[in-house]
């Protein structure tokens, strides 16, 4: 297939009047070119699928509460019409079998090209009691041998877990790290001499920067503080408005670059769906506005999407358009270890993009080259439906 792009972002620098080639799910061909030799117009501006590599769930669908294959292939499609084209589904602390019925339906997936699952999140359970947030605190627990060897299995894609590196030795990162695990460091009362000790072994990132973890202050750094200092670490931020500051998100992008902030959603199963309430681990999750609380308002997750972030972060962190599509999908890319394949569009790469309106909102995406989400379509199906029931 031919699309020609008036308007494109490849990850680096603007372009116009792009043909894109695809075959066989890859780009093979994409440059200066004319509007009469492509099939398809693709009317908006062409930007790199975003990545999103802390979601929860979506489409009405939470991946604890159904650890399954069909909760993947929903989580999936509720956030293709965000311009997701690849994420990290993510589980919750929860016990061993759920995690072992997790990892199974990753698996399959995989091993089925299911589009947009490129692997796993296990967010817990070797957290900080502390800085539990909803995590259940009765499935908080040290790191066991079946642990280890689930989060070193080779079928699964990429594999990333979230843990407290007071309650996790630097000897389990270096073998985590060792397996080809993504560290992340999150949910944890960490001084900022074990957030670097922990760094140190390899662990690469943070989750959701600033949420559930030791702050910055005037005689503790604490996580928050290691976090901004370290050149070489990626941070998962979350620009719902909701979880971290605007001024902070600010600092934050400022320390550390576009080049190793990523923008992530840590979206419930609400997105997607006219959800607005929630049973998770026998707490009633509560969706008001695009907020998320339990009893007492304690945050409890997101109702963001990827689409909405970047918005967010261009409209109101007044950050660059591409600086905000970075952090969406090049940078997950980098960090996820894709490059070559996914973060840019380039001859060689996947054939997966998203098309922004003008006010960066999403036309239609595409994933290995197939038209998942059309703005046009959806709509004029939501009508006929409408009719139909009158």
């Amino acid at each position: 297939m031919r699309y020609f792009a008036e308007r494109l972002f490849d990850g680096k620098t603007f372009k116009q009047n792009q043909l894109i080639i695809v075959r066989n799910k890859k780009i093979v061909f994409i440059d200066q070119g004319e509007p009469d030799q492509a099939d398809v117009h693709l009317s908006g501006l062409v930007s790199p699928g975003f990545i999103d590599v802390q979601v929860n769930g979506g489409g009405g669908k939470l991946f604890n509460n159904e650890p399954t294959l069909e909760t993947l292939q929903c989580m999936s499609e509720a956030h293709q019409q965000f311009g997701t084209t690849a994420m990290l589904p993510t589980l919750i602390t929860d016990d061993f079998t759920t995690m072992q019925s997790a990892a199974n339906a990753i698996s399959a997936a995989i091993s089925n090209d299911m589009l947009g699952i490129v692997g796993v999140h296990f967010e817990g359970p070797h957290l900080s009691v502390p800085k539990k947030g909803i995590h259940p605190e009765h499935h908080i627990r040290k790191i066991t041998d079946d642990e280890l060897a689930l989060f070193a299995r080779k079928d699964l894609g990429q594999v990333c877990v979230t843990l407290a590196p007071e309650n996790v030795s630097c000897n389990v990162i270096r073998e985590l790290v060792a397996h080809n695990v993504k560290v992340f460091l999150g949910h944890s009362n960490a001084t900022a001499g074990q957030t670097l000790a922990a760094i140190e072994a390899g662990a690469q990132g943070f989750t959701h920067l600033y949420n559930a973890m030791s702050p910055l202050t005037s005689r503790a750094a604490g996580m928050v503080g290691a976090s901004l200092l370290d050149n070489n670490t990626y941070c998962g931020l979350i620009v719902d408005h909701e979880h971290v500051d605007n001024v902070s998100c600010q600092l934050a992008i400022k320390c550390k670059t576009p080049q190793k902030v990523m923008l992530v959603t840590d979206a419930m199963s609400h997105v997607g769906s006219t959800q607005t309430e929630l049973q998770f681990a026998g707490m009633d999750i509560t969706r008001t506005g695009n907020k998320l609380t339990i009893e007492g308002g304690r945050l409890a997750g997101s109702a963001l999407d990827m689409a909405t972030a970047v918005r967010n972060t261009v409209n109101n962190l007044h950050c660059p358009l591409e600086h905000a599509l970075q952090m969406a999908a090049t940078t997950p890319a980098k960090f996820l270890s894709l490059q070559g394949k996914k973060g840019l569009l380039a001859e060689g790469y996947d054939a997966d993009w998203t098309v922004l309106t003008t006010d960066l909102h999403i036309d239609s995406t595409y994933i290995a080259g197939n038209n998942v989400y059309n703005r046009t379509i959806t709509q004029q199906n939501q009508q006929q439906g409408e009719l139909c029931k009158h």
